[in-house]
């Protein structure tokens, strides 16, 4: 299934009416993220709109320490029809340095997922940049997340930007990649405004070769369309659904 990401319109208005705009264009599904599960009345806006377009939202991002200290989150979350859950980030401060301390993280997150499988929801990481920065014996962080019982929401785009080659990281761990955010690198030196980032398939990304990649893999159940920072977010969004279609995902 096709998603949109609303974080890529966090700085367009309401969540609700982000919804409401890509439901008109023909995404069947949103992810959530954080600020949009912070409390009661985040939740019931956002399950309003839901409610009344009749999207979906198969996945969302909930922070570590949000899962960690809200446990009934877990029944709210499935009961709004979410099911799989990943885990987007940490901050530098308590970023692990060595294998060790990546492994004890991934186990931690795991553990803080446990509420959410007893409702039937996966639980998963997804990936910036940092998890593909060496450590001091030559393995990176994403072979230790991947040690503990997590899918992983594959964000391309971030890795190649670590200097990643995410062919490789198909061809080892597909059957781990269960969602994907779809999202592309412009050319250096432009979209400077953007953050160097670009529509899906407008960049260098080579979204022509990773879909059937990924698709081979055949863990893929949800393709995310993400822009971190739109000067435009409906510019983006029908970017990214014309680019779902050309390549067979919608």
């Amino acid at each position: 299934m096709i998603s949109y990401q609303l974080y890529s319109s966090r700085n367009f208005g309401a969540p609700a009416d982000a919804v409401r705009r890509v439901a008109e264009l023909g995404y069947p599904a949103v992810e959530g993220y954080g600020a949009l599960f912070a409390d009661a009345a985040a939740r019931d806006a956002l399950a309003a709109a839901l409610s009344e377009t009749g999207t979906a939202m198969p996945t969302a991002h909930v922070g570590l320490a949000t899962l960690e200290a809200e446990p009934d989150l877990a029944a709210t979350l499935a009961g709004m029809g979410v099911e799989a859950v990943y885990i987007p980030h940490v901050a530098p401060s308590e970023r692990p340095s060595d294998p060790d301390g990546w492994r004890a993280f991934a186990d931690r997150v795991a553990l803080a997922g446990e509420g959410l499988r007893a409702q039937g929801v996966r639980v998963g990481w997804h990936n910036h940049d940092f998890e593909f920065a060496p450590l001091p014996d030559g393995s990176v962080p994403m072979d230790h997340m991947l040690a503990a019982e997590l899918d992983w929401q594959f964000d391309l785009a971030w890795a190649v930007r670590a200097g990643a080659d995410p062919m490789g990281w198909i061809e080892r761990h597909g059957d781990r990649i269960t969602a994907v955010h779809v999202k592309d690198i412009a050319p250096a030196g432009e979209k400077a405004d953007e953050d160097g980032w670009a529509d899906p398939g407008t960049g260098r990304m080579g979204w022509n070769a990773l879909v059937p990649a990924l698709s081979r893999a055949g863990a893929v159940r949800h393709w995310v369309m993400e822009h971190d920072n739109p000067s435009d977010d409906m510019r983006f969004a029908r970017a990214g659904l014309a680019m779902a279609r050309a390549e067979g995902l919608a």
